[in-house]
């Protein structure tokens, strides 16, 4: 029997082996139901903390993101409205542009206006005071006064004279040419300067000089030809600038005045871009002339090379050809000498070979004569002794 003592009351009560296993059970039962609990409520505040701490988290993410995106947001805002404003701005500088242009345009355009008005008034009132002689002279000492005020600065190689040259019956009014710094001649131009009074009862028109004009610039070899005229005064086309009548008679041209330093200048600008042109020309040309001379000298040095070299290849292969001879021929001599040689080693060994003995063999006559000879010689090398 165990004995057991309870905790509140203070008594001492027995139990078996079963009812204290029971005891036993009871209280684990209620102390892991205790645990149990406590763990589910640790769990449950872990838990609710984690889930308020995701919560947090995610909204602070959420305010960044949302900050970010205001922030984005604001600068896209920003940079519409700077392009916005730029272009608005770009379109107020050019419209202000704009209207500073036409403005000048305008007063420039009044300008020339005024200044066109102003001065058919003066040719209209000089014209209405002079006779139709001293409006043609007046025309021209204009155009001269124009032509000296810029003569110093402007055509200091220019010549610009009346015309006093009447020997084919006609004359121009006044001839210009000009020369380079080389005194090449760049350009020449034949003048006609024609006005006449409003009051003149027969009008003329610009067309009814241009064939005579014509003519006197091909008299006087010039190469372009123009009538400054205050002639059909109310013609549109006339006051329009520089007239080309080209289709007319070559290099004519009918201006007003106003275009008399103008038409000078085209032409000669055009003039000098021509004669520029040929200078490059005549220095290609020069070039190629250069070339063709370095390319002629060339094939005739290369001619008289390859003749050379033919010349020499055919004395070469001569002297090669005599050479061979030659070696043929001292073949020949030396075959020749050395069958000699041959036939002098033969000779020397028949020599060798030749004793009185062999050459009277068979000969009495002959050996008799010799064994004489052999005893008449120690009779004389006695007979020398003595003596």
């Amino acid at each position: 029997m165990n004995e057991i003592k309870c905790s509140k009351c203070g008594n001492v009560f027995k139990a078996d082996d079963a009812g204290y296993a029971d005891i036993i059970k009871q209280a684990r039962n209620i102390e892991f139901e205790n645990e149990l609990r406590e763990r589910e409520a640790r769990y449950r505040a872990d838990l609710a903390r984690a889930v308020e701490l995701a919560v947090a988290n995610a909204r602070n993410d959420l305010q960044k993101d949302i900050a970010k995106k205001d922030v984005l947001i604001a600068e896209q805002k920003a940079q519409l409205e700077g392009a916005e404003i730029k272009k608005e701005l770009a379109i107020q500088k050019a419209m202000e542009t704009l209207a500073k242009e036409k403005e000048g345009i305008v007063i420039k355009y009044e300008a020339e206006l005024k200044s066109n008005s102003e001065m058919i008034a003066y040719y209209k009132d000089m014209k209405a005071r002079q006779s139709t002689k001293m409006v043609g002279e007046s025309l021209e000492q204009h155009c001269e006064i124009e032509f000296n005020k810029l003569r110093a600065t402007g055509f200091q190689n220019a010549y610009f004279e009346k015309d006093n040259d009447a020997k084919s019956g006609s004359k121009g009014d006044y001839i210009y040419r000009e020369t380079g710094a080389d005194g090449a001649p760049i350009i020449s131009i034949m003048f006609e300067m024609k006005n006449e009074q409003d009051t003149t009862a027969t009008k003329k028109k610009n067309e009814d000089f241009l064939n005579e004009l014509h003519k006197d610039r091909q008299e006087k070899k010039c190469e372009y030809a123009v009538l400054v005229s205050l002639l059909e005064a109310d013609s549109d086309l006339y006051n329009s600038g520089i007239v080309d009548m080209s289709h007319r008679f070559e290099k004519m041209y009918v201006v007003r005045p106003q275009f008399f330093i103008p038409i000078i200048t085209v032409l000669r600008n055009a003039a000098l871009r021509t004669a520029d042109d040929k200078a490059e020309l005549a220095r290609i040309r020069h070039q190629n002339i250069d070339i063709t001379e370095f390319e002629e000298k060339l094939n005739e040095f290369k001619d008289s090379f390859t003749r050379n070299r033919e010349l020499a290849g055919r004395q070469f292969n001569e002297a090669i050809g005599e050479i061979d001879k030659t070696i043929k021929n001292l073949e020949k001599v030396k075959e020749n000498l050395l069958a000699s040689i041959r036939n002098l080693s033969l000779a020397n060994k028949k020599l060798d070979d030749v004793t009185v003995k062999k050459l009277t063999h068979g000969n009495p006559t002959m050996a008799a004569k010799f064994a004489e000879l052999k005893k008449e010689e120690p009779e004389k090398g006695r007979k020398t002794t003595n003596g």
